[in-house]
């Protein structure tokens, strides 16, 4: 137990030591990327580097298998060059043993990424996002789900328009059971329509089976109108609907099941962030396949040299790895292949082949 012990915390202490070397590089970085984009904004060093701050947690999440592998090399050279695995091996203890306590505390690291790590991205990043609107000065987000229904806005030289709607396609370029709410330019509500349909076309909505309401009538249901079709202008693009479902990963995972609920409700696929979630769930997995990929490659003693071409095998399958699992899961998005296939067979597949590579480095 205490070698167990010994293992996960000189892992854990390595672990813990790279994260920081590329948290201060991010942060470096990123500060500088900032100021050069906003540089007409004059947001400032102290602007830039908490713009900087806010972008960090999304960079460093997304590099936790690079941060794992790393630290599972770092962890097995310095094993291997201190002699402590041939003791280890002398005193009839299998080496596969010494890989029970990294790997176990690589999955800790996983479920603490999900449920600590993943909600902090998602408050940051769209604390971030609202920041960089702000200094950019875009329009945002358009489109919104609830349970209610979905929610859009569009803007132009007559006001604001809110539009809700029941259900929607795919693409969120037809929708049903829709209510458009026009403001006027001082705020004020002016009008209300509602429509069987409405679809977005090159110049605007056209809307079936249309009732409206002039809001600042005396009386707004005797100077209502029907109309059979009704043109009403926008400005809104079909890319800007889809785009404004916006990236999974600003939804903190403990919201992602009823938003896919939701998703699906207002008729829209919510396929990418099934495969989101899922792939989250999967994380502990994953970074138990980067610590058997670090380890295959460097449990073996120094004198045997080729030390770094087995390092650079060892980031070569990990890359690797790393580059199907993202392969897979944009087949998934597609709906090339089921989403259970597209998420979990990349990350065990790594494991079965890193643990069929450590058997054959150990037993011959």
């Amino acid at each position: 137990m205490k070698l167990h012990l010994y293992f996960a915390r000189r892992f854990a202490t390595t672990f813990l030591g790279i994260f920081a070397v590329f948290a201060g590089l991010l942060a470096l970085m990123d500060t500088v990327e900032q100021m050069r984009r906003f540089e007409g904004d004059d947001i400032g060093v102290g602007g830039a580097l908490r713009l900087a701050l806010l972008a960090m947690p999304e960079s460093l999440y997304g590099m936790l298998p690079l941060v794992v592998i790393l630290a599972t090399l770092a962890l097995f050279l310095g094993l291997a060059r201190t002699s402590e695995l041939v003791v280890i091996r002398g005193a009839g203890r299998s080496a596969m043993r010494a890989l029970i306590a990294p790997v176990l505390t690589a999955m800790v690291i996983g479920a603490l990424g999900i449920t600590v790590m993943n909600p902090i991205v998602a408050a940051t990043k769209q604390q971030y996002e609202l920041h960089a609107e702000a200094l950019s000065g875009d329009g945002g987000q358009v489109l919104s789900v609830s349970r209610e229904g979905l929610w859009l806005r569009q803007g132009g030289p007559e006001g604001q328009t809110v539009i809700r709607a029941a259900r929607a396609n795919l693409d969120g370029t037809e929708l049903y059971g829709v209510t458009f709410l026009a403001f006027g330019p001082e705020g004020h509500p002016a009008t209300r329509t509602e429509a069987k349909t409405a679809r977005l076309g090159l110049d605007g909505w056209t809307l079936t089976d249309a009732k409206t309401w002039p809001l600042d009538a005396a009386n707004p249901e005797r100077a209502a109108e029907l109309v059979e079709v009704l043109d009403v202008p926008s400005t809104l693009t079909g890319d800007q609907i889809r785009d404004s479902f916006g990236d999974p990963s600003s939804i903190p995972i403990w919201e992602l099941p009823a938003f896919i609920a939701n998703l699906n409700d207002a008729g829209f696929s919510a396929r990418s962030h099934r495969i989101w979630f899922q792939t989250e769930l999967a994380m502990p997995l994953f970074l138990a396949a980067m610590v058997l990929i670090g380890a295959g490659f460097t449990m073996r003693h120094t004198r045997f040299g080729r030390t770094g071409l087995m390092v650079l095998f060892a980031l070569l399958l990990g890359f690797g790895a790393f580059f199907i699992r993202n392969f897979a899961n944009v087949l998934g998005e597609n709906g090339q292949i089921p989403v259970a296939l597209a998420v979990w067979a990349p990350p065990s597949a790594a494991v079965l082949l890193a643990l069929g590579l450590i058997f054959h480095m150990e037993d011959g």
